[in-house]
C-alpha cells in the first residue's frame, strides 16, 4: 500500500531531492530507502547504497533493482539509522527523506549522517517540520497526542536536528504539497557549521539559501582560516578530485 498512499504524497519532495543529488558525483547513501521508490531516478553516474530498518520494504526495493536493472545500486542493507555500519567519511552525499519524524532519537541519527559524510560532501533532509501558529499549527498540536498511533511526530521543530557543528545549513526550501514538507541542505565543513543560533536566524529569515541570509549570520574570518588548516578538508577535496577524474 505504501507506494500508492504516502509514497504518492511524498513524491514531489523525493523528486526534488534526487534532482539536486543528480548534479553531484560519487557515492550516495539513502537512509530510509523504504521500498526503493527513489532508486530508478538516480543518475547512472552515481553509486547508490540504501539502508532501512524494515526487511519487508527492503525486499520490495530489491525487487525494483532487479526488475529495472539498476546496476548503480551498490547495496541495500537492513540497518538502524542511529547506528550506521559504515566507516567515517564513506559517502559524498547522504540523504534522509521522511525519516527524522519517525525515528526515536533524531539527534543520534543526525550525528550518524554527519559522521559518514565526507568533508565537502552534502547531507540533504526532506522532512515535515511543524508550525507554531495558524490552522496547520493547531492541527499539528492536536495530532501530537497520537504520535505513537500514527507512527510519526506531527510537532517536530527544525531546531531538533540543528546539532552538528560540522554541518553548515546552506539551503531551506518548502516543498509540495502546500509546503507541508521542507528540504534542508547542509554542506559538511569541519568546524565551520554555522551553529544552532545562526541556523535558527537563517530559518526565521524566510531566505531559501544562505547567500540571502549571510548578513543575518555572517561567518567569522577565523572560520575560513580553520578551514584552510584542516587536513581532513584537503584530504576530502583530493579524494573527490581523484574520483571525478576516474569517472571521465
Amino acid at each position: 500500500m505504501y507506494d500508492y498512499t504516502f509514497g504518492q504524497v511524498a513524491d514531489a519532495g523525493r523528486k526534488h531531492a534526487v534532482r539536486i543529488i543528480n548534479n553531484r558525483k560519487g557515492r550516495v547513501l539513502e537512509v530510509g530507502v523504504g521500498t526503493g521508490l527513489s532508486l530508478p531516478a538516480y543518475g547512472k553516474h552515481l553509486t547508490i547504497t540504501g539502508i532501512d530498518l524494515s526487511p519487508e520494504m527492503l525486499e520490495k526495493a530489491m525487487g525494483k533493482v532487479a526488475k529495472k536493472g539498476l546496476d548503480n545500486v551498490d547495496g541495500l542493507h537492513e540497518m538502524d539509522a542511529s547506528a550506521l555500519g559504515f566507516a567515517d567519511e564513506s559517502f559524498d552525499t547522504v540523504v534522509a527523506m521522511y525519516v527524522m519524524t519517525v525515528v526515536p532519537d533524531p539527534v543520534k541519527v543526525m550525528r550518524e549522517l554527519e559522521r559518514v559524510c565526507a568533508p565537502g560532501g552534502e547531507v540533504i533532509l526532506v522532512n515535515h517540520f511543524s508550525q507554531e501558529h495558524g490552522i496547520r499549527g493547531f492541527f499539528e498540536r492536536k495530532l501530537a497526542h497520537f504520535a505513537d498511533l500514527i507512527g510519526w511526530h506531527a510537532v517536530f521543530e527544525p531546531e531538533r536536528i540543528l546539532v552538528c557543528e560540522d554541518l553548515r545549513l546552506v539551503e531551506r526550501r518548502p516543498l509540495w504539497p502546500l509546503g507541508l514538507f521542507t528540504m534542508l541542505r547542509f554542506v559538511k565543513e569541519p568546524g565551520l557549521g554555522i551553529g544552532t543560533q545562526a541556523a535558527r536566524t537563517f530559518l526565521a529569515s524566510g531566505a531559501r539559501d544562505i547567500g540571502e541570509a549571510e548578513a543575518a549570520a555572517p561567518q567569522p574570518k577565523a572560520a575560513f582560516a580553520r578551514r584552510m588548516l584542516d587536513l581532513n578538508y584537503w584530504r576530502s577535496l583530493y579524494r573527490r578530485l581523484q574520483s571525478q577524474l576516474a569517472e571521465r
